[in-house]
């Protein structure tokens, strides 16, 4: 699945065009990093001056802006840039979700769902575990069976923490 951010409808290229529309750099550069400024004040500037080429110059010229400032973004991540998304991606119940809770001002959305999905697939990953656990010894494939069912279970476990604790790094 494409980032959010790569999406023509996601939250960078909409700073875009609320920065064009404007005519203020500002509601875009917080969406990179302060090495990638020069660059994208660089191109901003450009695109307003190809915009008053007239309607076919303005159109490409936003779509590459938006390009450069979600391309841009992406290096700040670390991530590679692989062109942007059409609008109307399916990201799922949780994004709509946390974006609607951003509104409102409330997280409690958000939160209910996710603690739900936790609780929902953490339980699964335990009772497959438990269901295989009391294998035959001498039965080895029942025995790679539960382990890596227990390490699942362990593992991904584990790894939801991490990332739950993590710095704020997004995919």
């Amino acid at each position: 699945m494409a980032p959010h951010c790569d999406t023509m409808d996601g939250p960078v290229v909409s700073a875009c065009k609320k920065a064009l529309e404007k005519g203020n750099v500002y509601y875009v550069l917080p969406f990179v990093s302060k090495k990638a400024e020069d660059e994208l004040i660089q191109g901003f500037n450009k695109t307003l001056k190809a915009r008053r080429l007239g309607q076919d110059a303005a159109e490409v010229a936003d779509l590459w802006f938006f390009e450069t400032a979600v391309r841009l973004h992406r290096e700040g991540e670390g991530a590679p840039y692989t062109g942007l998304k059409p609008a109307g991606l399916d990201w799922g119940p949780v994004v709509p979700k946390a974006e609607k809770d951003i509104e409102k001002g409330d997280p409690t959305e958000t939160i209910e769902f996710l603690k739900s999905i936790v609780e929902e697939e953490v339980k699964k990953k335990f009772d497959k575990a438990m269901r295989l656990k009391d294998y035959d010894l001498s039965d080895v494939d029942a025995a790679r069976e539960y382990t890596e069912s227990m390490l699942h279970f362990v593992l991904s476990s584990h790894h939801l923490y991490k990332y739950v604790i993590s710095g704020g790094e997004h995919l």
